[in-house]
């Protein structure tokens, strides 16, 4: 079968691997919609694994079934999570599947720009979802991300009628702006410094688009009756953006890092100050099946309309262009490979 294999964000190359051979609980599927994410282009936590098939945001048809696979048959569409927990360690049951042992250890093999994955038993157990009728396998490859930005918004305990401001108007930036208008935010402020960005941001719904080197924290006050954002979403790893994050939030806020720094990066956070005026930072990383299976049901309903984030659709020989495209962080959104056309 046809991957494209990763050896860094400019070099992409089609080649040949086996089609994985399945066994007992196992499942085959044929990719037919495989989306390019952030983090594949974040070359420093990728290049150390290279060369390597990437991809973990995908959809596709089930081929084959392993033995004893009763919930699934071939013909299946489906949509599949790479990252699965064990559900039955101390961090599970308390709600912490995300820093899992499991999940972390868990994956798809070879990976979504391929034409064929093999989905390991766990995976099947609990990390595929059969498609409603309604839902393409372009929309849910959304599923994933959707999943991560949903448990990133829940985990920050975001209320309707808050006031959000998001960092960067990327794919997950833009994201996080579908599903709180979708939840009921009160105002969305986002920020980019690529004026195609901006342009979509408001096209798809923030009530202001702000130009990342303008003075921010001014900037959300103005637009915000005099009060800094409820919720400050951290979408982009540029440290400028943390550090406006610390000047955006209101009191009683919380600032969510929805995206790192380079490695080594600090953050000095006015612990004080925080303290005095009940502020949170936290992090947000991945989903869990559960996060899963409500992103797809905010699909179905159309409620998160995520067709309107794809602005390139390549076939399996075009990876690496959509991987500069990603990287350049210009004139894209969502880039989707299509390995069979």
């Amino acid at each position: 079968m046809r991957v494209a294999m990763y050896y860094n964000n400019r070099d992409v190359r089609l080649e040949e691997l086996p089609t994985p051979t399945i066994g007992p609980g196992e499942m085959l599927v044929k990719v037919i919609a495989s989306g390019i994410c952030g983090s594949d282009v974040m070359e420093w936590y990728r290049i150390k694994k290279a060369p390597l098939v990437l991809g973990h945001e995908l959809a596709g048809e089930a081929v084959e079934v392993g033995e004893g696979v009763s919930t699934f048959a071939a013909g299946d569409r489906v949509c599949v999570l790479h990252h699965v927990p064990c559900n039955v360690c101390r961090y599970c049951l308390n709600g912490d599947h995300t820093v899992c042992e499991t999940l972390h250890t868990t994956n798809i093999d070879p990976g979504g720009f391929a034409e064929y994955v093999r989905m390991p038993s766990i995976n099947v157990d609990r990390g595929v979802f059969r498609l409603p009728d309604e839902v393409s396998c372009e929309e849910a490859s959304f599923v994933e991300p959707l999943a991560c930005v949903l448990r990133g918004q829940r985990l920050a305990g975001f209320r309707p009628g808050q006031t959000i401001l998001i960092l960067g108007s990327g794919i997950s930036g833009l994201l996080h702006l579908l599903l709180g208008r979708a939840l009921g935010a009160g105002r969305i402020i986002c920020t980019d410094i690529e004026p195609f960005r901006l342009t979509k941001a408001q096209q798809l719904g923030a009530d202001a688009a702000i130009h990342a080197e303008q003075d921010v924290p001014a900037q959300v006050r103005e637009l915000n009756a005099g009060r800094p954002a409820d919720l400050v979403i951290i979408c982009t790893g540029a440290f400028s953006a943390f550090k406006q994050a610390l000047g955006s939030v209101d009191r009683g806020g919380t600032v969510l890092c929805f995206a790192p720094t380079d490695p080594g990066v600090e953050l000095p956070i006015p612990v004080n100050d925080f303290w005095r005026n009940g502020i949170r930072v936290m992090p947000s990383y991945a989903n869990s099946p559960a996060d899963a299976v409500a992103a797809l049901e905010l699909i179905r309903a159309g409620r998160v309309p995520v067709r309107e984030l794809i602005t390139h659709r390549l076939g399996l020989e075009e990876t690496g262009l959509g991987f500069r495209l990603v990287a350049e962080a210009k004139d894209s959104v969502k880039v989707i490979i299509r390995p069979h056309g």
